[in-house]
C-alpha cells in the first residue's frame, strides 16, 4: 500500500496558498540542466514480506571477517545486555531532556557516565558526549582557543591523521591553520620540539595517548612543556587503554577527549565518542565565560562550574544554538551500561587480555620473514605497526579470502611518512589460533 499523506485537492490548495501554479516552480532557482526531467529510475514499491526478503537477500552478502583493525574503531564483545537495555522506550527515542520529571533514566544515566569518565581520564568534570574523537578533539582546541584567549593549535605529527583533519577543518573556517611537531624516529614526539614549537600564541597542544601507530608518548613531559608557554594540553586517548595507564588527568591534560566505541558499540561505518572533558583548574578561571558556582573540597582545592562560549559563539550569541541536542546520548548509555556490566576490573581484564594478545602477535611478527617492527624498541599496549615487504594492499586482500580483516594499510595515511606496511589492533576476543592464522597469512 502506497503512503500517500495528501491529495491532489491537498497540493493544490497548499500551492494556490503559498502563490504558485506547480511543484516544479518551488525548484525555479536551481538551473534546468541541474534538474531530473522525468521520473526517478527506481524499482516499484514492494510489499511488507518482499521488502523483508530482498534485505536478508542482500544482508547474506556481508562477510563476516576476524578483525585485527583498529586506528580508533576495535572489534570488543559487547554484552547482549547493553542492546536489550537501551532498545527500552524511555531511551531509544533519546534527545534532549527538556522535561526532567519524565527523563530521570536519561537523566541518571548522563550522571553515572560523566562520573565513570571522569574516574577513567583523571578529570574533574565532564560533557555528556559529542558526536565521535576527532569532532571531540576539534572541540577541545576551539574551547583552548576562548579559555587561554590564544589562536594558535599545535597538532603532534604522531596525532590520529583523521583527528588532524578534523582540528584543521574546525580552525580553516575561522582563517587559522594547525601547526605539526613531526614524530621522531621512534614513533613519538620529543617534549624539547614541542617546547621549541610553542610560544605565547599557542592556546593548545593536541596529542594521542596511546598516538596512532599505538606507542606511549611521554605526556608529564609534553604536559610540562606547553604548560611553561602558558598553553593547554589536550589528550586524545585510548580509553580501554586508559585501564593500564596512568590517567591523562595525573599527568597533567587539562583536557582529555576519547572515541567511546570501544564501550559497549559496535564496529560500523563510524563511531560514536566517549566525550570531551575538561578539567577546570585554577588557571582556567579566567576563561570567558560564566562562573556559575564554586566549590571547595576538604584540602582547600576550590573548583568552578562554568558556562562556557568560544569567542566565536560569543560573537554570534544571539543565533540560537542547541549544543545540548549535539550528543550521543543513545551511545553515551551503551558505553555506561558496558561499564557498570564489566566494571573496573573487568574492563582492566579486558585491557590486560587485548595487551597481551598484542604482545604474543609481536613475538611471532617479530620471527617472520618479510616483516619488521615498525618501533620494536618502544612499549605498545594493543596496537603497533609493522612495515611489510609485500605491499599491504595485497596482503589485506589475500587475508580477506582467508576470513581475516588485517589490520588498517598505512599506506592510507601519507602524512605520516611511514613506509608500507599494517596497523594491527588485538582485543580480548582474538585467540592464539586466530593470531597464528594472522601471521601465516601476512608472511605469505
Amino acid at each position: 500500500m502506497s503512503f500517500v499523506p495528501h491529495s491532489e485537492a491537498d497540493r493544490r490548495e497548499m500551492l494556490r496558498s503559498i502563490g504558485v501554479g506547480d511543484v516544479d516552480d518551488l525548484f525555479d532557482d536551481i538551473p534546468a540542466e541541474l534538474r531530473i526531467d522525468g521520473e526517478l529510475d527506481l524499482p516499484s514499491a514492494l510489499s511488507e514480506w518482499e521488502a523483508y526478503r530482498e534485505t536478508g537477500r542482500l544482508a547474506d552478502e556481508n562477510e563476516s571477517l576476524t578483525s585485527f583493525a583498529g586506528a580508533g574503531i576495535y572489534d570488543h564483545h559487547v554484552p547482549s545486555a547493553v542492546d536489550h537495555l537501551i532498545r527500552r522506550s524511555e531511551f531509544y527515542t533519546a534527545y534532549t531532556p527538556y522535561q526532567a520529571e519524565v527523563s530521570q533514566g536519561t537523566l541518571q544515566a548522563i550522571y553515572e557516565f560523566q562520573t565513570m569518565v571522569c574516574e577513567l581520564t583523571g578529570m574533574e568534570v565532564a560533557n555528556a558526549s559529542l558526536y565521535d574523537g576527532p569532532t571531540a578533539a576539534g572541540e577541545a582546541a576551539l574551547m583552548a582557543r576562548s579559555v587561554t584567549r590564544r589562536d594558535g593549535v599545535v597538532a603532534a605529527g604522531s596525532l590520529h591523521p583523521h583527528y588532524r583533519k578534523v582540528i584543521e577543518t574546525y580552525l580553516a573556517g575561522m582563517g587559522d591553520e594547525l601547526d605539526t611537531v613531526p614524530a621522531a624516529e621512534g614513533g613519538t614526539v620529543d617534549p624539547a620540539r614541542v617546547a621549541d614549537a610553542v610560544d605565547e600564541d599557542t592556546a593548545c597542544v593536541v596529542l594521542q595517548y596511546p598516538n596512532f601507530f599505538g606507542l606511549l608518548e611521554e605526556v608529564e613531559e609534553v604536559a610540562e612543556a606547553v604548560h611553561d608557554a602558558g598553553a593547554l594540553l589536550v589528550v586524545a586517548a585510548d580509553p580501554v587503554a586508559l585501564a593500564l595507564l596512568r590517567s591523562p588527568g595525573d599527568a597533567g591534560a587539562d583536557v582529555v577527549v576519547a572515541e567511546g566505541q570501544p564501550f559497549g558499540n559496535p564496529q560500523s561505518f563510524g563511531g560514536p565518542v566517549v566525550g570531551l572533558f575538561a578539567s577546570l583548574e585554577d588557571h582556567i578561571r579566567d576563561m570567558p565565560g560564566r562562573i556559575a558556582a564554586t566549590t571547595e573540597d576538604e584540602d582547600g582545592r576550590r573548583g568552578y562550574v562554568l558556562t562556557l562560549q568560544t569567542r566565536e559563539q560569543q560573537i554570534r550569541r544571539e543565533r540560537a544554538t542547541s549544543n545540548i541536542c549535539t550528543n550521543q546520548g543513545l551511545n553515551a548509555l551503551a558505553a555506561t551500561i558496558y561499564l557498570s556490566l564489566v566494571g573496573r576490573d573487568g574492563l582492566r581484564q579486558v585491557a590486560e587480555t587485548s595487551f597481551q594478545n598484542a604482545h604474543y602477535a609481536r613475538d611471532r611478527l617479530e620471527e617472520t620473514d618479510g616483516v619488521r617492527l615498525l618501533h620494536p624498541d618502544a612499549p605498545v599496549v594493543r596496537e603497533f605497526a609493522v612495515a611489510t615487504d609485500e605491499a599491504s594492499g595485497s596482503i589485506l586482500e589475500r587475508a580477506a579470502g582467508e576470513g581475516l580483516l588485517a589490520g588498517v594499510s598505512l599506506s592510507r595515511f601519507p602524512g605520516l611518512e611511514a613506509p608500507d606496511g599494517l596497523l594491527l589492533a588485538f582485543t580480548e576476543k582474538r585467540t592464539r589460533a586466530e593470531i597464528d592464522r594472522l601471521v601465516d597469512v601476512i608472511a605469505g
